[in-house]
């Protein structure tokens, strides 16, 4: 009963904080000019997400099932929530790192337009 317990809490929030990474990831897609990295990024983040955060779920499960004990539940829904949500931070900086563009990138000069600073070696 105690693992069906923190099963359901541990995945419930796994897959709330997935959907909310596409979610997300689709309103970073409204702007024309994002929209296919957004899109690229927010399946391709949330997947990674659900695969280890299911890990990190069925890890913390196994310490869920040493001792059949409230307090023990308690500590390893908590811990589960942390490292979800901690991984949801960082899968959210990653998304809008890879959505929001860099500063644009100069052109670079014509090789005739450059002069070059001639100094003599020997003085």
């Amino acid at each position: 009963m105690m693992l069906l317990t923190y099963l359901s809490v541990s995945l419930l929030a796994l897959t709330g904080l997935s959907a909310m990474i596409l979610s997300i990831a689709k309103a970073l897609a409204d702007c024309p000019e994002k929209a296919p990295r957004a899109k690229a990024a927010g399946i391709t983040i949330a997947t990674g997400f659900l695969a280890i955060g299911g890990g990190a779920v069925l890890l913390i499960g196994a310490l869920a099932t040493l001792k059949a004990d409230l307090s023990l539940l308690v500590f390893t829904m908590g811990l589960a929530c942390v490292v979800l949500g901690l991984g949801f931070t960082q899968a959210v900086t990653t998304l809008r790192a890879v959505v929001d563009a860099g500063p644009a990138a100069k052109p670079l000069p014509k090789s005739e337009d450059l002069q070059v600073q001639m100094e003599p070696v020997l003085a």
